[in-house]
């Protein structure tokens, strides 16, 4: 984990001190013990009186593109890190990648207004610092300029921590990463190593929540992530290829996979949407990764969280936090010791982009919905079996706002198809008042939630503006030559502020 730092979450992402990629079996044995012991400690600690109760917070981490004057992918990320010089950001797994994250603001009020004046801040440091190598920043779910030899072994940052989780996806998978996805021009190819997963940019938010209200809330974010993906796919090419509206999704499933033909059949996937309801804590998810998954990264801490918990004190955790963060469902429990130890939900399925009004918009929509379906999702998650909240998170990623979701209902039968654009109308003031409900200004609800409506209602996301975009160019161009200036056209309205529905093709 990198260092915490005052004013602003500690990052999430695995491993960001580690300094080897070459561990030994008794490793792997020392590290499995004290994930038994963390689980141990962390059941303690959430029984504890108080423990993690304090107000709602609002953060975000955003991946971000490096593209030369070309549009095509700039691989100097690690020379743009250091001309920022901003310990906000940091790189990602592709040499083409970097990442920000934001500093926690809270929930009432204006957030969103807040994390967009950090984004905006942070977008123009980061063009800035790639300035001088050529470089400019794009925010797309995937850069459609990417060719095969852009996501190869050599595409990915010369760190330590990459490497090892590298070498510890391949010391399971024993063979190449096969990626299958379907579309207008379907996908079959493998990679020898996990860099296309580098390929996907994302918008991750983070919402702190009390942990009597954890399983809630965190039901509730399982319902409403699949409209709400259904409202913002902006990850509709790959490889030059046409696929889902949301590739990312079934890109990144795949690219980590480290089950074989035969495991597959009744291992879980390191990356998915779950395994059930959360019935009681959020306790329950830490212990199914620690059971469902093996470890790829057996770095152990010098903490006895056992012997930290009974003293009283709040223990780090630092194995299950490091192990948990090698699994990665698309809404995920975060534990945090900082402010005296307190639970986040990390909401991981938006894409990056279009434009920041847009990335604002889509926020507002899940954080509210997910607010606004917690009274109603104990009767939701029975009249909802699991199965089909899974059925439709991969159908709104596939098909966008064109997706046929099923939705419960008081009436049986249980569940009825609705088509997303129809449901996302009618849950529009659900979200309205899941945003009331958490104190967030009515003026910043309307304003963002206004922009998603005209967005559903013109039909334009960002990847149906990508695929209009892509058409009209390639009447008189080869494709490649379509795409880079699509990409083009895309940076200048994306720099122009206005949502991507009002942009023209």
């Amino acid at each position: 984990m990198v260092p915490e730092r005052p004013g602003r979450y500690p990052s999430v992402r695995m491993g960001l001190d580690i300094d080897r990629e070459h561990f030994e079996e008794a490793d792997y044995r020392r590290f499995a013990e004290r994930l038994q012991q963390g689980l141990a400690a962390m059941g303690d600690l959430f029984r504890r009186p108080g423990f993690g109760v304090g107000p709602s917070t609002l953060g975000a981490e955003l991946e971000v593109c490096l593209v030369d004057a070309a549009a095509r992918p700039l691989c100097r990320n690690l020379e743009v890190l250091r001309e920022c010089g901003d310990p906000r950001v940091t790189v990602e797994l592709n040499r083409f990648n970097l990442e920000f994250l934001t500093r926690p603001c809270p929930l009432k009020g204006r957030p969103f207004s807040s994390l967009g004046r950090e984004f905006d801040e942070l977008l123009r440091a980061i063009g800035a610092a790639a300035a001088p190598h050529g470089g400019r920043v794009a925010t797309v779910g995937i850069l459609p300029t990417l060719g095969l030899g852009d996501v190869q072994s050599d595409a990915m940052t010369d760190l330590a921590r990459f490497r090892a989780l590298s070498r510890g996806l391949r010391r399971l998978r024993h063979g190449a990463f096969e990626v299958v996805i379907d579309g207008d021009d379907p996908l079959d190819i493998t990679c020898d190593d996990v860099t296309f997963e580098g390929a996907n940019t994302s918008l991750q938010v983070h919402v702190r929540v009390d942990p009597a209200a954890f399983v809630d809330t965190y039901n509730a974010a399982q319902i409403a992530t699949a409209p709400a993906l259904a409202a913002a796919g902006n990850s509709p090419i790959f490889l030059g290829r046409r696929l889902w509206e949301e590739t990312r999704i079934a890109l990144f499933k795949q690219a980590v996979d480290e089950r074989d033909e035969i495991s597959e059949a009744w291992r879980p996937a390191r990356v998915s949407f779950g395994n059930g309801w959360v019935r009681e804590s959020a306790l329950e998810l830490f212990a199914e990764t620690v059971a469902l998954h093996a470890p790829l990264l057996p770095v152990v801490s010098d903490e006895d969280p056992l012997e930290c918990v009974r003293a009283g004190g709040v223990p780090g955790l630092h194995e299950v936090r490091l192990h948990h963060g090698t699994v990665w469902r698309w809404n995920r429990a975060i534990y945090d010791p900082k402010l005296g130890g307190h639970l986040r939900i990390e909401l991981r399925c938006l894409p990056a982009g279009p434009s920041l009004v847009d990335m604002q918009a889509n926020m507002a929509f899940l954080v509210g919905l997910t607010f606004g379906l917690r009274r109603d999702v104990d009767w939701m998650t029975t009249a909802l079996p699991f199965k089909h909240a899974e059925r439709n998170f991969y159908r709104a990623a596939q098909h966008g706002l064109d997706a046929m979701l099923l939705w419960p209902a008081r009436v049986a039968p249980s569940p009825q198809p609705v088509h997303a654009r129809a449901l996302l109308g009618q849950l529009l003031p659900v979200a309205r008042a899941g945003l009331d409900e958490a104190g967030v200004d009515r003026e910043e609800s309307d304003r963002l939630l206004g922009v998603l409506e005209e967005r559903v209602a013109s039909g334009r996301t960002g990847a149906r503006w990508q695929r209009g975009a892509l058409e009209a160019l390639e009447r008189d161009r080869p494709r490649g030559e379509a795409l880079a200036v699509m990409l083009q056209h895309y940076l200048a309205h994306a720099a122009s502020g206005e949502p991507v529905h009002r942009w023209p093709l």
